[in-house]
């Protein structure tokens, strides 16, 4: 195995850059940021080149939708970063900060209820990219799925969004069939007809939104979109499954504000070194949602914002 001659100063400053070592080397990945899991056709051969001449000619994929280029020496790391900024690519996502941002593919999918990519991608322009120099205690995770399906595993991000669709129930037009269609397609058994009436058990029901349009007497004929967000899941040595806030959230511009109001509570009130689900636990659920849904914490977004806070933040990689 070959010696390391890279200080580790020197790898901890290519490692804020997206370039991480490779194990008994003086090589480096390069950890190449996407868009929510989405890049060109042009963006993708650039990379395909510059694996080639920078690195050892792979490519792998990480968890989060970055891609990853090993075998860069350490001399090239720079010429590698040019070479790709070409196509407008840029190589980071690490550290104790917003990390790119993770997207199931919306609403090409059939179950798809919310376009995942047009709302994951303004969160990326604005809080990966615009926030990328604010440090807070942990990494901090977003992932975003477009229906309860949750393919991409939002509840184990610090911060999930998951598209929902409710379905407008009227009791009125139900017809109590026999063989109920509604009831046949639940796939989480929240839909009974008892007495000769549908009854759909809000408890159970994780709004998928497969009933809408399934009555044939129209009982149920739309429902109406929103978006369910958790707070404080997280994987890897400890485990936590994401809370869901009280509130159905309806549009872009309040997934924003959360999101947002979110990250200045967690810079400011956060210890370092603690993942958001600590910092839930330490302060409690209910007191974080009572700062979210007031406007207080945002008239300190500056003072909470240029702070020097979590210079030495939590995240090791």
């Amino acid at each position: 195995m070959a010696s390391l001659t890279i200080s580790p100063e020197e790898q901890k400053r290519v490692k804020a850059l997206g370039f991480l070592a490779n194990k008994g080397t003086d090589e480096f990945s390069a950890r190449i940021i996407t868009v929510n899991g989405k890049i060109s056709a042009k963006q993708l051969q650039c990379i395909a080149e510059a694996a080639e001449k920078y690195g050892d000619g792979t490519i792998t994929f990480t968890s989060r939708l970055t891609i990853e280029c090993p075998g860069v020496p350490f001399d090239k790391i720079e010429d590698f970063r040019e070479y790709i900024a070409k196509e407008g690519l840029l190589t980071g996502g690490t550290g104790s900060k917003i990390r790119p941002v993770v997207s199931c593919k919306g609403t090409t999918c059939q179950y798809g209820l919310v376009d995942t990519f047009d709302v994951t991608e303004e969160i990326h322009n604005e809080f990966y990219l615009n926030w990328h120099d604010v440090l807070t205690p942990h990494k901090f995770k977003i992932g975003m799925s477009g229906c309860p399906n949750s393919c991409i595993k939002p509840d184990l991000n610090d911060l999930g969004i998951i598209g929902q669709l409710e379905p407008n129930y009227d009791p009125e037009m139900c017809m109590g069939c026999a063989r109920c269609s509604v009831e046949e397609v639940c796939p989480m058994d929240a839909a009974k007809v008892v007495d000769g009436k549908l009854e759909i058990d809000k408890e159970l029901c994780n709004n998928c939104g497969l009933c809408v349009g399934k009555c044939h007497f129209d009982a149920i004929p739309d429902g109406e979109t929103g978006y369910k967000v958790t707070l404080g899941g997280m994987w890897g040595k400890r485990k936590n499954q994401g809370k869901p806030i009280s509130k159905m959230l309806r549009s872009k511009e309040e997934i924003m504000d959360v999101i947002e109001k979110t990250m200045l509570i967690y810079r400011e009130q956060g210890d370092t070194g603690e993942r958001l689900a600590d910092t839930l636990e330490r302060i409690g659920f209910e007191e974080f949602e009572k700062q979210l849904y007031n406007d207080e914490i945002l008239e300190r977004k500056e003072e909470i914002l240029s702070a020097k806070l979590h210079v030495k933040g939590g995240a090791t990689c």
